[in-house]
């Protein structure tokens, strides 16, 4: 019997089937056991389920009871009526929908097409001519109406701000076609972001139409006009010549139509002279030039051009060192900040004047002014600071004061508390009775008719026809001497005076002292019933004080046109003194005595000849005084818009005290010149130039941290500025920008404990203090007061009204 053929020996596969091939089985069978498992658990967890929702179902319906069947077959009907409805919509319903929408788009855009003003244009109106407004020292101060500059040209623009305009503007200005799309896109999702509108997706192509052709309305036509217009300007105008006139027709802020103006506004120079760090400032103006104008908004400027000089680095335009380098250069502004709000009374009384001079010349102008800056400031902080301490508690609201010089000049002028909130000018516009001032009147004539101050009349009860005029104490003195009598403003013996010499001679001689108000020819006037504004007052009492009849309160020494030509000098007046006599002198003696031992003694000041005369109205509305040394005439009111009654203020209370504030202060300013301004103070210089306060003091020289405002720490040293309360927050960390790597040396200052430190030849406690960034302690200096006096005034930092 043969043998079976031997089998072959097993190949590799064969071999790895046969080992692998029993674990694979039985891992088959582990895992079917296993899916079995799976699914049991499943189905029973699915039954459990379906048991709990019957048993909730049957709670439900036991619970509706009755309500059940209503409310199935309620359910049921609204099932089939949406049925219906949706098997009513056909395909055409739905085109007819479409269609219609789509009709009224077409007829939106032919609407708008229709009525594109294609013959407009950007019209800027020619008056009123730009104001560039000069104290009397030469420093411009305040600038009004609109500058226009020349049209700039190619040639005229720098490289670098085309770029910055592109960059913060419309980085893909050159790729597109006058409308962005993407742009829009991304500008719509950021606004959804951030719940508002926070950035536009206007090509500049888009905002040189709506300049040139639109209103500024925010509506569908005109965006769809927009569109229409920027598109043709594309295919009309290469690029280049899309932003030039862009450039030409932006608006910058601050009354300045095109790059051009702006730059001169701002910088005093030319468009092609413009540093990087300048060009950056004018690009990132355009998006908001009322808020960022650098004249009113110089932080919030320098902001967003670091915005600008970033987005020029991620566009490529430049480096980041170039960027950084640009940050760091001081930017200076060659013309002033938006006008201080309290000069503005003043400005508005200037402008009137240049009318009355030269009627509607065009052209912009440059005014010198009689304006004193530091009088100013020092005048109106006086008035903040005594109305913020007593006004609430003598209801007393709203001040007013005048100062002029001996040939009329006005110095310093504050038509009330906050320009803001009210324009209303009461030192020449509001008539309010002038209550006793009003007896300058009625002496002056009774002198001119032969009395003189040792006369003596009789303080008794009193009746001229039906009135009977009182006391303010309700006593009479009975005889008395004139100068006695109108050193303590006696009532019966004006009104006796004025019935003997006639009330036609009182109003004569008010006239032609300078009151040009109405004053009518009843009893009452000797004691000032009629209304008369401050500035007329004071000029009578200026009038009496230098012997000048002819002097008239002025505002403006000379105007130049845009030529330099002189258009109006103020001509040289003799003084006119017929008219006063002896008289004068007698007068003189009489304001005196009211400062020296009468109502005004609140006014007196130590070795400083002066004369005035206090007024209170009835109920204690008004209350004036009216008072003078050899350097100036000052006068104050005081009171209430609504004419609301005082908390018995008389004139010799606040108004004299006020004045005195303001006398003692200003005298040392006239008699010495004037120091540094504030404003010049902040000027950066080499700080090794700083020269210790004291010889032989310890000085601390370094980088300082800020931790307030009145704080610093310089090298692990707490150093306390001497006169200033510190402020944290926003304060301190503007302030921290300002020293960013910039050296101080401080010394020890007068008071212990604290230090007056400088930055390069200027004092730091000063440049805080006037740019609002504190308050000045009780015992600060006069030049720290003055700092911060020009700060109240401004509103700046700290004394910015919040409404």
């Amino acid at each position: 019997m043969a043998e079976p053929a031997p089998r072959p020996a097993p190949s590799r596969l064969e071999r790895w089937k046969a080992r692998v091939a029993p674990s694979g089985l039985k891992a088959a069978m582990e895992g079917r056991r296993l899916a079995g498992t799976v699914a049991a658990r499943s189905r029973l967890a699915a039954a459990a389920s379906t048991r709990l929702a019957r048993a909730a179902a049957g709670r439900t319906a036991a619970a509706l009871g009755p309500l059940r069947g209503p409310i199935i077959q309620g359910a049921k009907r609204t099932g089939r009526g949406v049925r219906r409805v949706l098997s009513r919509i056909r395909l055409r319903h739905l085109l007819i929908v479409t269609g219609s929408f789509a009709v009224l788009l077409a007829l939106i855009v032919g609407y708008s097409i229709a009525t594109l003003p294609l013959d407009g244009g950007l019209q800027v109106d020619p008056t009123p001519s730009a104001l560039v407004v000069e104290a009397d020292n030469g420093e411009t101060f305040a600038t009004r109406g609109v500058f226009k500059g020349a049209k700039v040209t190619a040639a005229d623009v720098p490289v670098h701000l085309a770029q910055a305009v592109v960059a913060i503007e419309d980085r893909r200005f050159y790729g597109h076609l006058g409308v962005d799309p993407w742009g829009i896109l991304r500008a719509a999702w950021r606004n959804w972001q951030a719940g508002g509108t926070r950035e536009g997706g206007s090509t500049i192509t888009q905002q040189l139409a709506r300049l040139m052709f639109l209103s500024p309305d925010q509506n569908l036509r005109r965006k769809i006009q927009e569109a229409i217009i920027a598109l043709w300007l594309e295919s009309q105008l290469s690029k280049e010549e899309i932003l030039l006139r862009y450039l030409n027709t932006a608006y910058f802020g601050a009354g300045a139509y095109g790059v051009d103006a702006a730059a001169q506004r701002y910088f005093a120079k030319p468009t092609k002279e413009l540093s990087l760090s300048e060009a950056a400032m004018l690009a990132g103006l355009v998006r908001a030039p009322s808020q960022l104008a650098p004249t009113r908004n110089l932080g919030g400027a320098k902001e967003r051009a670091d915005t600008v000089l970033q987005a020029m680095v991620e566009t490529g335009a430049i480096t980041a060192e170039q960027a950084e380098a640009a940050r760091d250069e001081p930017i200076n502004l060659r013309t002033p900040p938006e006008t201080p709000p309290g000069t503005n009374y003043f400005v508005d009384t200037m402008a009137a004047d240049v009318r009355r001079l030269l009627g509607g010349s065009p052209g912009d102008l440059t005014l010198r002014t009689t304006l004193d800056l530091e009088l100013q400031r020092l005048a109106e902080g006086i008035i903040e600071r005594r109305l913020d301490a007593e006004g609430r508690q003598k209801n007393v609201s709203q001040a007013a004061l005048v100062a002029l010089s001996p040939d009329g000049a006005i110095r310093a002028l504050v038509g009330g508390r906050d320009y803001e909130a009210s324009q209303f000018n009461r030192a020449t516009q509001a008539r309010r009775q002038a209550g006793s001032l009003f007896k300058l009147f009625v002496y002056l004539a009774a002198l001119q008719k032969g009395y003189d101050p040792r006369s003596v009349v009789v303080d008794r009860p009193t009746q001229i026809g039906d009135w009977e005029p009182q006391n303010a104490n309700g006593r009479f003195r009975g005889p008395v001497s004139l100068r006695n009598a109108f050193a303590q403003s006696i009532n019966t013996v004006a009104a006796q005076l004025a019935d003997e010499v006639g009330i036609p001679a009182v109003i004569e001689t008010a006239k032609r002292l300078g009151v040009h108000s109405e004053l009518p020819a009843v009893p009452s006037l000797a004691l000032g019933s009629a209304e008369v504004t401050l500035l007329e007052m004071t000029r009578a009492y200026a009038a009496v004080a230098t012997g000048n009849l002819s002097l008239e309160p002025y505002t403006i020494r000379s105007i130049q046109g845009s030529t330099q030509q002189a258009l109006f000098t103020r001509p040289g007046s003799a003084p006119r003194n017929e008219g006063f006599g002896e008289s004068r002198a007698a007068m003189l003696d009489l304001l005196q005595a009211v400062v020296r031992e009468g109502t005004g003694k609140a006014a007196r000041l130590p070795n400083v000849p002066a004369g005035g005369k206090t007024g209170t109205t009835q109920e204690y509305r008004d209350a004036w005084f009216i008072g003078f040394t050899p350097d100036l005439i000052v006068g104050v009111w005081v009171g209430n818009d609504d004419n609301a009654p005082t908390n018995k203020v008389v004139g010799g209370d606040l108004p004299a005290e006020i004045w005195r504030d303001f006398i003692s202060r200003a005298a040392p300013l006239l008699a010495r010149g004037k120091p540094r301004t504030p404003t010049e103070q902040v000027a950066p210089a080499d700080p090794g130039d700083a020269a210790p306060a004291a010889s032989g003091a310890a000085i601390l020289r370094g980088v300082p941290e800020v931790v307030d405002t009145g704080t610093l720490a310089i090298r692990g040293t707490m150093v306390r500025l001497e006169g200033i309360q510190g402020e944290r927050g926003n304060m301190a960390r503007q302030l921290a920008r300002f020293l960013r790597r910039r050296e101080i040396v401080c010394a020890p200052g007068a008071t212990p404990g604290m230090q007056r430190c400088r930055i390069g030849r200027h004092d730091l406690s000063a440049i805080i203090l006037a740019a609002g960034g504190g308050r000045a302690t009780p015992d600060a200096s006069e030049e720290l007061l003055a700092a911060e006096d020009q700060a109240r005034s401004a509103r700046l930092g700290v004394w910015r009204r919040r409404r």
